[in-house]
């Protein structure tokens, strides 16, 4: 193997130019390892936060970790401090988080951090489940307020985070996508606008209120609230942040449903705001920094990827997976000449720069996970060789269909090939009962330790393709006079992708 497994030992000595390879790999990566995380040689460790409770972090109050899955609660803690920083240095309130999804992040930052914030996701369904997940945490709020002998009723309004929903269009100009922001997931983001009768009785009976009474002494809510903790270290990166859940008057302004929508911020034009996406899938990463460079409204970015193998390149403008919009009046001609690689003038020049799917697809894989099956001769490692014998049958049966996404079959290493190729070949659209050739597979079988192998020279390049991605980037934002970083903010044991960009511009160019 190519990674150190324990105190092993070989049979032979490897290699010169493998060793040079391992070597090489390794200086040419960005490092991982966040300040207080685990290193590669951890494996898949646990951070500090779960230790005593491995579904709930110690850091981030109940409120904030209802229907979220730990790996997103360490995430919205570490990306919503940073940003809080940020906007405190940027003198801005507003933020807008794109692909928000259920909004978890956008919660924590506009109810525990005390930002104005507006969240736009494509997925309608999301965007309802996040409006009934600030419904359900104003409830909860409010039931702990009875619970304390402060008897006093709900305000109809969720709080200062609003829900959009629309697609990022790649190819739509900057004014595009602010005008998108100007658009309500809902006709109301009040609570009794959002709730049916139903549920508006429920609330009222469960909480004892008054129907047309509508008042929370803000310093009272204040008081229920837990107060975040974080465990982020001073550094020139990321800075201790002491703070309750709602700085000063955050929360009197919930209470008072002061919804600003990032097309006013204050003002009747557009304001200012800062713009943050939290594994920003394929293309949506760089054109939240296409806008960054373009906008005069966007005056910091955090931006999180993912997907990589998602991202459009010359050669393939359209890889598979990539959500297709359907037709509407905002659909921008695919005219445009820019993809998602490379983006920087200097990268393209490169010769040799490009990068195939397979590269890319390898870039999203999980370094420490994989090195802690490693070490554990983990049957899980079965799984890729069951993937790649399906692979072939597949290619054998539609030779047009190539790596279709095959969605996770559980506990898949513990299954015969047999009944693994039965549950994974209807996702791909081919019958369950397809015919193969047992003898073929179980020769393929025998090679298990070969696809092993090869699966561990991709993930030693893994690290090297994401560095070239996200450099290409930075170049990318340099070459247009804006200073960024590359931070590693999340422990990489526990959420792989887990760098994150940042760019401020400079005051002159905020003024």
């Amino acid at each position: 193997m190519l990674l150190n497994v324990k105190a092993r030992t070989y049979p032979s000595v490897w290699p010169l130019s493998l060793l040079a390879l391992r070597t090489a790999a390794h200086a040419l990566s960005f490092p991982r390892k966040a300040p207080g995380g685990h290193g590669q040689d951890t494996g898949a460790a646990v951070p500090e936060e779960f230790q005593s409770n491995q579904s709930q972090s110690s850091l981030l109050g109940h409120i904030f970790r209802k229907h979220v899955k730990p790996k997103k609660q360490h995430e919205i803690r570490r990306l919503g401090t940073l940003v809080k920083k940020l906007c405190d240095q940027a003198n801005c309130s507003c933020v807008v988080d794109v692909g928000s999804g259920q909004g978890h992040l956008t919660r924590f930052l506009s109810f525990g951090l005390g930002l104005d914030v507006t969240g736009i996701e494509a997925d309608p369904n999301l965007v309802l489940m996040a409006t009934k997940f600030d419904r359900q945490l104003l409830l909860t709020l409010a039931k702990e307020n009875l619970k304390s002998g402060n008897a006093q009723s709900l305000h109809s309004a969720p709080g200062p985070s609003r829900h959009v929903v629309g697609w990022v269009n790649p190819k739509a100009s900057w004014d595009v996508f602010i005008q998108q922001l100007g658009v309500t997931a809902t006709e109301s983001d009040s609570i009794g606008a959002t709730t049916g009768p139903y549920e508006k009785k429920q609330l009222v009976e469960e909480l004892n209120l008054e129907p047309h009474s509508c008042q929370i002494k803000a310093e009272e809510l204040q008081n229920t609230l837990p107060t975040q903790k974080t465990d982020i270290n001073t550094s020139d990166s990321v800075a201790q942040i002491n703070t309750g859940v709602f700085p000063s008057g955050m929360a009197t302004e919930m209470l008072t449903c002061k919804t600003v929508p990032v097309t006013d911020c204050g003002a009747k034009k557009p304001g200012r705001f800062v713009l943050t996406g939290l594994h920003a899938c394929g293309d949506l990463s760089s054109t939240l920094l296409r806008h960054f460079a373009t906008c005069p409204h966007v005056q910091v970015i955090t931006s999180v990827a993912c997907c990589y193998m998602k991202i459009s390149t010359q050669e393939n403008p359209n890889p598979p997976g990539v959500f297709q919009p359907p037709f509407s009046a905002d659909t921008v001609a695919d005219s445009s000449l820019e993809f998602g690689y490379p983006m920087s003038d200097w990268v393209r020049g490169l010769p040799g720069h490009q990068l195939s799917y397979k590269a890319r697809e390898g870039a999203c894989h999980a370094i420490e996970d994989y090195l802690h099956r490693l070490r554990e001769e983990s049957g899980l490692l079965r799984t890729h060789c069951y993937r790649a014998i399906l692979e072939s049958i597949i290619r054998a049966e539609r030779p047009d269909m190539r790596r279709p996404g095959v969605q996770t079959v559980r506990k898949a290493h513990a299954l015969s090939f047999s009944e693994y190729a039965r549950l994974a070949l209807p996702r791909v659209g081919l019958p369950a009962d397809l015919p193969f050739d047992p003898v073929a597979v179980d020769a393929m079988l025998a090679h298990q330790g070969k696809v092993v192998a090869y699966f561990s020279l991709v993930l030693l390049l893994a690290p090297v393709v994401e560095t070239l991605v996200l450099l290409d980037r930075m170049i990318f934002l340099q070459e247009r006079g804006f200073q960024s970083k590359l931070i590693p903010l999340f422990d990489a044991a526990f959420s792989p992708r887990n760098l994150v960009l940042v760019a401020v511009k400079p005051k002159e160019a905020q003024s």
